[in-house]
């Protein structure tokens, strides 16, 4: 059931005030090239941190492959301010004639699964576990599909709203809750919302439309040739986001839904802990006795069920994620489906961030009925199509059971997003929110304009992915080296790299089981 969008009106009671004291962070991805086009195979830099325990550069599945992140901001400017210093600082410290990949596709790949390195986090035992969680994502779904990256919208709304969304609340079953399990009923409901909203946010901001040829290497794909050495989808958006990508059937599978936190958290507990005939087959050791995977089940761990959002709160020490949310319930939402934008030097705008802002408050406010089966099957079948298909003009989504022009939904939903845009405004005190929505619908049905249209052309202009992602990290490359940092925000960055060593080396003396006794521990 997806809800008509011209229907919905901001309560009266509802002020700019109850929005004050949002809160936004970023988690930008991005895979380090070599000069001749592959990817590196250096490791993490040592001048940049520890990765393990550095709090803004980290590495996700590869070695090579960088992950930026942002302390919680109270502005859109601040954040993608500290997320450009990251990258400046970044620049200054990889080795000779490396580039940040500007795309979410990855840059050239050899034949061979094993060039594409496992990222590495010290001896330590937590170090080590989160090696061999790569390695199992790597023999359970190949490594390629690892080195796709993203960027995830991190956005917190504060207590405030909460509280005067409980007040007004006339769902009596809500109403009584207390304020935590308050707050998570109504993030689940933006979850949901946002999930129904998917293929908007891949169709305005969706920018990987084609892929290098040497990703689909030993992978039977759909794709057709565009250049030598790159395939695409003529109309495709996001295939980031598609069959080739972060999909996986199995997961489908799960029975993990969000009609609430409980089952939410039971399907997770419930897949770590089921066995998967198909990952048994691949054993848990390999022939010399080293582990190939923590556990042979559905997930290793939790962060292995791949989602389009995530409700998030911030572990304490000892605790995993699903720990965290069960003890203080949800305290942020994790906005996954995020292509990165490759017009911008750091992977997303403001324009970009503003837009995610204004549809997570629209998800947050607007009713959100549980997800039925039959939904989820319209779920799907519309981010496929987005995906697949999203610019051409026949494209067209499940909307209440009937087909529907995508086109025409997408701009029937701006519209309906416009009192949030204005709520956001005055509350934030910038125009941004305004200009944000105003790109987005002028993006609609121009080819020209939506970010998947625009690579299209520039990909057949540069004669190749390759080539076009090349130039762009050149000149990416060059505007960093001109970035001036601060002088005490470089001599922070220069200190939290050497406090990261310092604390991996901690854990790494600490250690007083071996890793085979920490590994069955967790067994």
């Amino acid at each position: 059931m997806v809800l008509d969008p011209p229907r919905y009106a901001l309560p009266q009671w509802l002020q700019p005030d109850d929005l004050r004291g949002m809160l936004r962070g970023i988690e930008r991805e991005c895979l380090r090239m070599q000069p001749n086009g592959f990817l590196s195979q250096h490791p993490h830099p040592h001048d940049l941190g520890a990765a393990l325990t550095h709090p803004y550069i980290t590495t996700d599945y590869s070695e090579a492959l960088l992950e930026f992140i942002t302390p919680p901001q109270t502005t859109i400017k601040d954040t993608l301010k500290f997320l450009s210093d990251l990258h400046a600082f970044t620049y200054q410290h990889l080795p000779d004639g490396e580039r940040l990949w500007p795309l979410s596709m990855p840059c050239m790949l050899t034949d061979l699964e094993e060039s594409i390195p496992l990222a590495h986090y010290g001896s330590s035992n937590l170090g080590r576990f989160k090696t061999l969680y790569r390695r199992g994502l790597g023999i359970r779904y190949g490594r390629r599909m690892q080195t796709i990256a993203g960027v995830h919208y991190n956005v917190s709304f504060p207590e405030r709203l909460f509280e005067v969304l409980r007040q007004h609340e006339q769902d009596p079953a809500l109403k009584q809750l207390n304020l935590q399990d308050y707050r998570s009923a109504r993030y689940f409901g933006l979850i949901r919302n946002f999930i129904r909203h998917i293929p908007l946010v891949m169709y305005v901001l969706g920018a990987s439309p084609t892929v290098c040829q040497c990703f689909v290497t030993h992978r039977t794909h759909h794709l057709q040739t565009l250049t030598q050495g790159t395939l695409y989808l003529p109309h495709a958006t996001a295939l980031r986001m598609g069959r080739l990508g972060y999909h996986n059937s199995t997961q489908r599978a799960l029975g993990i839904h969000y009609n609430d936190l409980n089952g939410y958290l039971a399907g997770i507990r419930r897949a770590i802990a089921t066995p998967y005939p198909p990952f048994q087959a691949l054993g848990i050791t390999d022939s010399s006795g080293e582990p190939l995977q923590i556990n042979d089940h559905v997930l290793q761990i939790e962060n292995e069920y791949y989602s389009l959002i995530r409700p998030k709160q911030p572990p304490q020490a000892g605790e995993t994620p699903a720990q965290a949310l069960a003890a203080r319930g949800v305290a942020y939402v994790e906005l996954r489906a995020v292509d990165i934008d490759p017009y911008s030097s750091i992977g997303i705008d403001e324009h970009s961030a503003a837009f995610l802002e204004i549809l997570a408050l629209y998800c947050l406010l607007l009713p959100s009925p549980a997800i039925s089966a039959q939904e989820q099957d319209e779920i799907d079948y519309n981010q496929s199509i987005t995906v697949d298909q999203g610019r051409a003009a026949s494209a067209k989504i499940v909307q209440n059971g009937q087909m529907t022009p995508l086109t025409q939904w997408a701009m029937q939903t701006l519209t309906a997003m416009q009192p949030c845009e204005t709520l956001l405004t005055h509350a934030q005190r910038d125009a941004v929110y305004r200009q944000a929505l105003q790109i987005m619908q002028s993006r609609v049905g121009d080819d020209s304009r939506l970010p998947s249209g625009r690579v299209l052309h520039d990909t057949i202009n540069a004669q190749g992915t390759w080539k076009f992602g090349a130039a762009l990290a050149d000149k990416y490359a060059n505007q960093f080296s001109q970035h001036a940092l601060d002088p005490s925000q470089r001599s922070m960055f220069q200190h939290l790299a050497q406090q990261s060593h310092d604390q991996q080396q901690v854990l790494e003396q600490r250690d007083n089981m071996s890793f085979e006794a920490y590994l069955e521990q967790y067994r």
